[in-house]
């Protein structure tokens, strides 16, 4: 079990991050906020799919004041994504924000960071300070270049703005797209602070690669006790970041779920475990929540024994296969019964 840095506790609406609090999985939109109809349904989706906290867009008083609107309609707390402008975060904490993401080297003046502050006092709204290797001061890079120093050295100007305001309410997040760098400035940061830290690899790329590289840079940094709350940031469909980062969860021990555990293919196989293997997830689905490990090996080699502490499981043999539970044969069955066998077997276990 991995043991976590106890950091000081935040509240995003009715999400509590940090200390021993559950890992929550944000995501964001990546429809236009103007258009509340399709940004509601979109968040709708997430919340299916397991988001926890969903951010929004603000490029404009529009889009700022259409969150009245939306967090209405949602059941999970809604982030405001402010850039520029500190009067989009005033209004849209009005509009009804759960908190700010803001980078306050980007919205002017100190007296501009503090108008807000006043606000989210007020509100009780907490801050995420974002810093990103693309997002140093010129000053910072010719001090640092793009190093892990200079992003910490940001962040911490920023949360030292906060804290001379006597605000505390915040959470932190200094990404990188490139993983080492993202992985040395969360460490550092880490060590100088005890906010909640909020993890991801920015602008981590496509799904394929960018699942690659969020899930060693966060995983990482959550096998050392480190993050409170996690983005897997893809240029894809926000519903794949949720389930990467579900994913990247349960494989830590930090989230419970359905777990479909699989052999890698290879010349003693008489079955088809790819489409058997997709095919039993496909159909188990509605038991996604369940903590459940269940089990798709293609020969005897790999299975019932290699994969005894699989809740249930199946083995491949020349057209036909075994049914397992907990390391223990039920049956054999034919190889076009497999599947059909597998899951009435799980059902019935699992719905008594």
């Amino acid at each position: 079990m991995v043991m976590r840095k106890k950091t000081r506790v935040i509240k995003v609406g009715d999400v509590l991050i940090g200390g021993n609090n559950p890992i929550p999985i944000q995501s964001m939109t990546n429809t236009k906020t103007i258009n509340i109809q399709n940004t509601v349904d979109q968040i709708k989706e997430l919340i299916i799919t397991g988001c926890d906290i969903i951010r929004v867009a603000v490029p404009d008083i529009e889009s700022a004041k259409a969150i009245k609107k939306i967090r209405e309609s949602i059941s999970i707390p809604l982030i405001a994504d402010i850039h520029f402008d500190y009067k989009l975060a005033i209004e849209a904490i009005k509009a009804g924000a759960d908190c700010l993401r803001l980078n306050p080297g980007n919205i002017g003046s100190k007296q501009n960071v503090l108008k807000v502050v006043d606000v989210t006092r007020e509100r009780k709204i907490p801050i995420r300070i974002g810093v990103n290797s693309g997002s140093l001061s010129k000053e910072k890079i010719e001090k640092y270049g793009v190093t892990a120093q200079g992003i910490v050295e940001s962040a911490l100007e920023h949360v030292a703005i906060l804290e001379k305001a006597n605000y505390y309410e915040m959470k932190i997040s200094v990404k990188a797209s490139s993983v080492p760098l993202t992985i040395e400035s969360y460490r550092l940061i880490s060590e100088k602070v005890n906010y909640p830290l909020h993890l991801g690899v920015t602008e981590a790329g496509t799904e394929f690669s960018g699942s690659i590289k969020s899930s060693i840079g966060i995983g990482t940094l959550l096998t050392e006790g480190i993050g409170d709350t996690i983005r897997v940031s893809l240029t894809a469909n926000p519903i794949k970041e949720v389930l990467v980062a579900k994913e990247i969860l349960k494989s830590l021990g930090f989230r419970k779920g359905l777990d479909i555990i699989s052999c890698p293919t290879c010349g003693r196989t008489e079955i088809d475990v790819i489409s058997m293997a997709n095919e039993i997830k496909n159909q188990l689905k509605e038991y996604s929540e369940f903590d459940l490990t269940v089990a798709v090996m293609g020969c005897v080699v790999n299975g019932p024994g290699e994969a005894r502490e699989a809740d249930f499981g199946i083995a491949g043999g020349e057209k036909e296969g075994l049914i397992f539970q907990k390391g223990k044969i039920i049956k054999k069955a034919p190889e076009d019964k497999l599947i059909e066998e597998l899951v009435v077997l799980i059902k019935s276990n699992v719905e008594k």
